[in-house]
């Protein structure tokens, strides 16, 4: 568990990243839709040339193949977990300040819980006490912000403007990111498991061979020997699966309230999906017709070359690089609890953004009540780890 937390905080601090660079972009008058779609598509071209370069085109053409016969779940999942989820901080971060939207944005903490609840697991009542205690540190570390805002700053906006388009979207975003990677989790979980049983399945046609050849001749080409030399042990890893009874021992998820829409996540034959690149790139793919449909519904002006080029960066440092540890986070985890954990971690976000500002936007020192509010949530984290 403690391994998991510290890899999210690397994710984490690659992802806060954004928060520095939208606010950077939104000063500049930059439209929300570009800060949003462009990133996934530069994602899409720097993934397909990492996978290239490292594995060559016939990996491509495998994840292509994946997405082909697959296209309705990986279009419903990247709609919904880069989609929906990014074009809503970006939509917000067009109408209040960054620091609302990074804080809001950790509402996923408790959302992840409700998204983990909705597909059937359990929690002990002290990991939403802990989730909820994170919460209450990030708000204390924005309220802290708040109060040391200028007369005439962001608390002149009315409250309204604040909820409709700058808390509701991003409450919306901070459940769907976590309904995305739950999904590709899931589908991941399938894939493994069916390899499990294909394996088994096959050592076993295997030993059944043998035995016939035992019980018919083998026993015959050695009358004249006084010993059989013991069997050599195999280098092969499928011969250490236990596979003494006839269903194979694999553990099984909780059953879901939602079983019947969870039974129609496909199961992929391939270990493709085991690789967090591989799983990025088949989701940013899935995005790119809910930002054709966007685009061509808003159809907003050509973006500046200052926002192509911060948005290439975000994509970078926050799509691929973050995203990518993120999901290798998230796939280690083997309970409820651990996935629970990860998905928590990722509010120490807050902290890396107000260092972040600090470093590169001048931001004035956290109060006395934003470092408490940093503290809270680093305890929340701590308890995370410990009784996870």
């Amino acid at each position: 568990m403690v391994r998991l937390i510290l890899i999210t905080l690397i994710a984490s601090a690659f992802f806060s990243s954004t928060y520095i660079l939208n606010e950077l972009m939104s000063n500049s008058g930059g439209h929300w839709f570009w800060s949003s779609s462009l990133r996934y598509l530069f994602m899409l071209i720097i993934l397909t040339v990492m996978i290239g370069l490292q594995h060559g085109p016939l990996r491509l053409q495998q994840l292509w193949v994946i997405f082909k016969d697959h296209w309705v779940f990986w279009t419903l999942t990247g709609s919904i977990g880069f989609g929906v989820f990014y074009a809503g901080l970006c939509y917000a971060a067009d109408h209040v300040s960054g620091w609302v939207v990074a804080a809001t944005f950790m509402f996923t903490v408790v959302a992840s819980l409700f998204v983990l609840m909705a597909f059937g697991h359990k929690f002990e009542k002290k990991l939403i006490l802990y989730a909820l205690l994170v919460l209450i540190g990030v708000i204390l570390v924005n309220v802290s912000e708040a109060l040391s805002m200028p007369t005439g700053a962001i608390m002149d906006i009315p409250l309204t403007t604040v909820l409709v388009y700058g808390a509701l979207p991003c409450i919306i975003a901070s459940f769907s990111y976590p309904i995305g990677s739950q999904l590709v989790w899931q589908a991941s979980y399938n894939s493994r498991q069916l390899n499990v049983v294909e394996i088994t399945k096959a050592k076993s046609a295997r030993r059944s061979k043998d035995q016939i050849y035992w019980d018919n001749e083998g026993f015959d080409a050695f009358e004249a020997l006084t010993t059989i030399s013991p069997r050599i042990v195999s280098l092969e890893m499928d011969d250490y699966i236990d596979t003494d009874s006839p269903v194979p021992k694999v553990e099984q998820l909780p059953k879901s309230r939602l079983e019947a829409l969870v039974a129609k996540i496909p199961t992929i034959p391939t270990n493709l999906l085991s690789n967090s690149f591989n799983k990025v790139w088949l989701m940013t793919m899935g995005s790119l017709p809910f930002w054709l449909i966007l685009g061509l519904f808003i159809q907003p002006k050509l973006p500046d070359f200052s926002q192509v080029t911060n948005t290439l960066l975000v994509a970078f440092l926050s799509g691929v690089i973050a995203t990518s540890i993120f999901l290798f986070a998230r796939e280690r985890a083997e309970t409820s609890s651990e996935v629970a954990g990860v998905d928590a971690t990722q509010a120490s976000e807050v902290i890396f953004a107000l260092v972040g500002g600090m470093v590169f936007l001048n931001n004035p020192m956290p109060s006395v009540l934003g470092i408490a509010g940093i503290a809270i949530i680093m305890i929340g984290l701590i308890l995370f780890a410990k009784n996870g």
